[in-house]
């Protein structure tokens, strides 16, 4: 009861600020309401003596929004950045607007970035850097430090998963990124986290249809992603698994872990000497056409997702560079997202059947995966999703948005009792903000066309026919190792049964004994039917 009150508390605090800044209540946005409910918004905004000033935080609610969200705090801005990943909750527009919720805030003092440095690493700044600088970048959870490691000190640098790539260096020195947590930011995270689970409860348990969005496991989502970033060992370990799955992909790369000088709370990383993907005018400047840029980033996400099932799901303008050779470079993996062989199957299967105008084949693919009722009509669901699908890919490119289809897709499944599927949620939000990478590129991107030859090159590889003959032969494989493994067990109990003196009748040992025959004789004819079928298989598909 206690911590309930107390998450009543922090929440009635958030509301009151959302208020101040209207962005509760938003005159604007209020219209037409019962003069009781207007009078409340507007004694909501009071400001209170003990309470500062609010600035001028823009024109718009949602610039006043994501204001308020800034000052409440990191959990706040999460949520907010998650919040623009929900077309169906917040309206199409809002979740437009919210993606450009930057995660900037103040840095914190030098001093403490130095003394955690000691704490975590064992050994003071000087022996482990050189010119280490003030904080070039500040987010909600960490912030980021230049730094130089000696030649002669860096035995470790260049470990970013196999890959090994060229590191940065500048005479005696290696170039590196120096990350660092924020002091207290684990208790004020879990704080909030914990009014948000209360908040969460309470919707699912007393406000109708909100059982269908499934808001605790919305929430869970959340603080599991954020839990995450909260140890930068994982992160650290998230790179190196993401530089392993792309060390072949041309022109993308990730940054090395130098893993000697990272922990929990310290991560240190190959710097990346690049251009931010958002700066137009440097990129032209340096030869790189952002038309080619925005097809690539877009294709490079759906071959993460979809060949690894382990994806960037933070690619946002700030965490995509250039380097001098044109590749593109992730950083910050913080927030990662994975797909397992369903969902990834599902995915394609989505996007497929969308391109190809196959609705009947996207509805089937929702049923199979039980994420429609079996007893809503398979029909009924392809004709909805054509009325989603025709006016949207019949558009010009600017008019094709994946924002727009899926403010309309969770329209229609919420119709058709689909439940929310939280682990495609990571995924919804990555494939919104790569979009709107995309668009910044290139105003006239068509992401369809970029995602048609991933989509159907996964879809060759992983449903057609060649992929069907390895499965039907790795089965087969399976069934003829275990014969050996099952005559060894039949012989091993036939000895038991002899030494343990239990003696048979012989009529009884000789019906054994033809049943022994014909089962012999059938798993062959099984086996050469398995053999012949594969045969037959691979003719047809070469001839």
């Amino acid at each position: 009861m206690y911590q309930d009150v107390k998450h009543i508390s922090r929440l009635v605090k958030a509301g009151r600020l959302l208020a101040r800044y209207d962005a509760l209540w938003p005159e604007e946005m209020l219209g037409p309401q019962p003069t009781w409910v207007r009078i409340g918004a507007r004694v909501a905004k009071v400001r209170l003596p003990w309470e500062k000033k609010i600035v001028d935080a823009g024109g718009n609610p949602v610039e006043r929004f994501s204001s308020a969200l800034q000052e409440l705090g990191p959990a706040y801005i999460k949520f907010g950045q998650f919040l623009a990943t929900r077309p169906d909750i917040v309206g199409a527009q809002a979740a437009e607007d919210l993606k450009g919720l930057q995660d900037r805030l103040p840095p914190f003092d030098q001093g403490a970035a130095l003394a955690a440095l000691e704490k975590e690493l064992g050994a003071g700044p000087e022996a482990l850097f050189q010119n280490f600088s003030e904080p070039i970048a500040a987010a909600s959870i960490a912030q980021v430090h230049r730094a130089e490691i000696p030649n002669a000190l860096g035995h470790n640098r260049g470990q970013g998963g196999a890959q090994e790539p060229e590191t940065e260096k500048t005479g005696g020195a290696t170039r590196v990124a120096v990350k660092i947590l924020r002091p207290n930011v684990e208790h004020q995270l879990a704080r909030d986290m914990g009014a948000f689970f209360f908040a969460a409860r309470f919707a699912e348990r007393f406000v109708d249809g909100a059982d269908r969005l499934r808001p605790v496991a919305l929430v869970q989502t959340l603080a599991d992603s954020v839990e995450l970033e909260l140890d930068l060992r994982v992160e650290a370990a998230a790179a190196s698994e993401f530089g392993e799955n792309t060390k072949d992909d041309i022109g993308f790369r990730v940054p090395a872990i130098h893993w000697d000088r990272t922990s929990q709370r310290v991560l240190t990383t190959e710097w990346i000497d690049g251009v931010s993907i958002h700066d137009h005018a440097a990129l032209l400047s340096q030869g790189f056409e952002p038309v080619d840029l925005a097809t690539r980033v877009m294709q490079a996400f759906l071959t993460h997702a979809l060949r690894d099932g382990f994806f960037h799901a933070d690619m946002h303008q700030g965490n995509l560079l250039v380097d001098k050779e044109g590749n593109i470079v992730a950083i910050d993996f913080g927030i990662m997202g994975r797909l397992d062989a369903i969902s990834r199957r599902f995915l394609a299967e989505i996007l497929f059947g969308f391109l190809t105008g196959n609705y009947k084949r996207v509805a089937e693919v929702h049923f199979e995966a039980g994420y429609v009722p079996q007893t809503q009509s398979v029909d009924a669901f392809a004709q909805a999703l054509r009325a989603i699908g025709e006016p949207i890919l019949g558009r010009d490119a600017r008019g094709i948005s994946m924002a727009r289809l899926l403010a309309q897709l969770f329209q229609t499944t919420d119709a058709f009792d689909m439940a929310l599927q939280p682990q495609l949620v990571m995924l919804q939000k990555t494939m919104v903000v790569v979009e709107g990478v995309a668009r910044g590129l290139d105003p006239q991107h068509n992401l369809w066309e970029a995602a048609r030859p991933i989509v159907s090159k996964w879809m060759e590889e992983e449903l057609g026919p060649e992929a069907r003959i390895a499965d039907a032969a790795e089965n087969a494989a399976h069934i003829l190792g275990s014969l050996p493994a099952f005559l060894r067990r039949a012989e091993m109990a036939a000895q038991l049964v002899t030494e343990d003196g239990i003696k048979l009748h012989p009529e009884t040992a000789a019906q054994i004994g033809a049943a022994q025959t014909r089962s012999d004789w059938t798993n062959k004819i099984a086996l050469w039917t398995i053999a012949i079928t594969l045969v037959v298989i691979a003719g047809a598909l070469i001839f």
